[in-house]
């Protein structure tokens, strides 16, 4: 790869940059970032786009214009846009909202009274759940209707053979069956997909506790509370003996464990031998989601009955395309049951899997690649008189739990969490990378992990209490590392000396 000078990249602008499909968005200033999260100083004139399940797409925002001069919809109402019919279905059914006039497109539109609490319930559930519409779906369908005159070019795989290719490629890498395997619009919706399959399974057998194994992403979070009303947290992976007491008394009403291999941010790696075995003591599924590790760094075919992956990050590379999959393990008693997991999803839009099948055939590459950046990059690090702390799969205190079920010496994982003896705002401020949400790029992505993802909880001394009490520091910077010559990546924290 040729050498690389980083650059500022202004706020606002798409990341990637000039890609209208981008599912990220540079914030380069912490002060930014506040006023993002607070809606201070017109943030949101520069910041047109953003995730694409926090922020609504500026294809999305013009379809909804456009419908509602097409079916004269009344002011009164929001046009909320989602991936299917199926999408609205199960929004009207939670929310007990159906349109009151007949509106007829081969997508998903349910219209919700404005500034109602109702709209803001009904937005953060489809937020939760990932049924969004496409942005690709939505450009190709204003481009028809003569609303944009241009479509944003990309590379694409061929119709007839894309689905094929992305889930061969899936099956080998987890070595897995391809009919063990269901597309999803998004990561989350295949979350959705799994707790909902999970729930009327258990429906049938009185299993109604759902148990969080570890900090999982925020969304994964939510979406357990929501389907599961007796829900039980447990932070911290390494207190096995307070899971083992629970179990004990609730193991016989435990519906599933959902755990991150490893997690986010603190990229640290349950025991997961003993954790199988404690599953496999009280019939309890284990559900991992192993986005952060790739079925390319690790092997747990051993132990998970079924696994989540979000095709947004590594597997895609570019951060232009939502997508998540469902791989149900072969070797589980779950195995065979595909259409109660499989039917809670929407299918992605044919677009987005010929272009997310054109980025997956470099994974395995790609993730060599970061792999080998992390290592450096960590031995890097922890040199350097500013860093405090830092978290990575090698860290002493979970090391060997990950070097059990890594595949090779190589496979030191792409993601790392750094907390600094520096103000946090010189250090972000200063670093040129691009700066903002995801993860899995193939360029360096930071993110102030915690002031996007759990800025609530830095508004309160209680939110602040649970954060300290579980190593959550508020200035923690996760650094998703990327494919760039690794000594320019030094080069560019040098600024730090």
């Amino acid at each position: 790869m040729s050498k690389t000078t980083f650059k500022p990249i202004a706020c606002g602008a798409t990341l990637p940059v000039n890609n209208i499909h981008a599912v990220s968005v540079s914030i380069p200033t912490l002060r930014e970032v506040i006023d993002y999260e607070e809606g201070l100083n017109g943030i949101h004139d520069k910041i047109k786009s953003g995730y694409p399940r926090f922020m609504l797409h500026p294809y999305l925002k013009l379809m909804a214009q456009y419908l509602k001069t097409k079916y004269n919809v009344p002011s009164c109402y929001e046009v909320v846009l989602l991936s299917s019919k199926k999408a609205v279905k199960l929004v009207s059914d939670t929310y007990f909202i159906h349109n009151p006039f007949k509106i007829d497109e081969p997508f998903g539109v349910i219209l919700v009274l404005n500034e109602t609490s109702q709209l803001q319930k009904v937005l953060s559930f489809i937020q939760h759940v990932g049924c969004n519409l496409s942005s690709r779906f939505a450009q190709k369908y204003l481009y028809e209707h003569g609303v944009i005159d241009r479509l944003h070019q990309e590379e694409l795989l061929d119709t007839n053979i894309a689905k094929t290719t992305l889930l061969n490629i899936l099956g080998k890498a987890y070595k897995q069956p391809v009919e063990n395997i269901a597309l999803a619009p998004s990561g989350m919706n295949a979350v959705y997909g799994v707790l909902k399959g999970l729930k009327s399974i258990q429906n049938a057998n009185s299993r109604n506790i759902l148990v969080q194994f570890g900090w999982l992403y925020l969304d994964t979070m939510n979406v357990v509370k929501h389907y599961f009303k007796r829900n039980r947290v447990f932070y911290d992976i390494h207190n096995k003996k307070a899971l083992e007491k629970y179990l004990k008394s609730y193991g016989k009403q435990v519906s599933a464990i959902v755990t991150e291999v490893p997690t986010n941010p603190l990229v640290q790696t349950v025991d997961i031998k003993w954790l199988k075995n404690l599953c496999d003591a009280y019939n309890i599924p284990l559900v991992i989601d192993s986005t952060l590790a790739t079925p390319y760094n690790v092997d747990l075919k051993p132990y998970a009955d079924i696994f989540i992956e979000s095709l947004t990050k590594f597997a895609c590379g570019n951060a232009d395309v939502l997508m998540g999959a469902i791989i149900l393990n072969e070797n589980s008693r779950f195995s065979c049951m595909q259409s109660e997991f499989f039917k809670h999803c929407d299918e992605p839009y044919i677009q987005d899997i010929q272009r997310i099948s054109y980025e997956i055939r470099g994974y395995e590459a790609r993730m060599k690649k970061i792999n080998h950046n992390t290592k450096l990059l960590v031995e890097y690090l922890e040199k350097q008189p500013y860093v405090k702390t830092i978290y990575h799969t090698h860290q002493e205190k979970c090391k060997a739990n990950y070097q059990a079920i890594q595949r090779d010496d190589s496979a030191f994982g792409g993601l790392i969490s750094v907390v600094f003896h520096k103000p946090f705002d010189e250090v972000y401020d200063q670093l040129n990378f691009a700066k903002g949400p995801s993860l899995g790029t193939e360029f360096t992505l930071l993110m102030p992990y915690v002031y996007l993802a759990h800025y609530d909880m830095i508004q309160s001394k209680e939110g602040q209490a649970v954060l300290k009490a579980f190593d959550m520091d508020i200035n923690l910077l996760r650094i998703s590392v990327g494919c760039e010559d690794i000594e320019e990546i030094k080069k560019e924290f040098d600024k730090l000396l």
